[in-house]
């Protein structure tokens, strides 16, 4: 029996399958949130990053600055490209999902986070984002080498795959 064999009377850890089917943990040895872990399922690491990443749309995220206000709040500034056009953003809040939840809206770009989980990995962070905009809901990811910087970039694939 191995680590993933259900045990009489409990749910396997992997409802979906067998953990080979989750390519991020065949990848790195964590699983997918419920929900990405069914949609996700036996797609190769490429086919994966490729659905759930997608960075290389018309949003493109530049420079981002954060400054300490004191009292838990900070201001952020963002370079956003939106196709062939370049815009300075700002917002003054408590975090940078918050900050680029605000550049977003005022931009014209409308993202609800529905679910948010993330992974740290030593040298790099994955998140995941279960987003809408409108009608329309999608699972995506981000990755950098911070949670932060995963967390931005998990927004922007959240924007160019709904096209918000």
């Amino acid at each position: 029996m191995n680590a993933f064999t259900s045990f009489s009377g409990f749910a396997p850890m992997f409802p979906s399958g067998t953990p080979d089917a989750d390519p991020f943990f065949a990848r790195y040895g964590r699983g997918l949130p419920r929900g990405l872990r069914e949609e996700a399922s036996g797609m190769s690491w490429t086919e994966f990053e490729s659905t759930y990443g997608a960075q290389h749309g018309p949003v493109r995220l530049g420079g981002w600055t954060a400054t300490a206000l004191g009292a838990g709040r900070s201001a952020f500034e963002a370079t956003i490209a939106i196709g062939d056009t370049i815009h300075t953003a700002s917002a003054t809040t408590c975090g940078p999902i918050a900050a680029m939840t605000a550049m977003l809206y005022d931009l014209g770009l409308n993202i609800e986070i529905l679910s948010f989980h993330r992974h740290d990995l030593g040298e790099m962070s994955a998140t995941f984002l279960l987003c809408r905009s409108g009608e329309r809901t999608t699972w995506v990811m981000g990755t950098g080498e911070t949670g932060n910087e995963a967390s931005l970039r998990a927004m922007i694939a959240g924007i160019n795959t709904l096209g918000a």
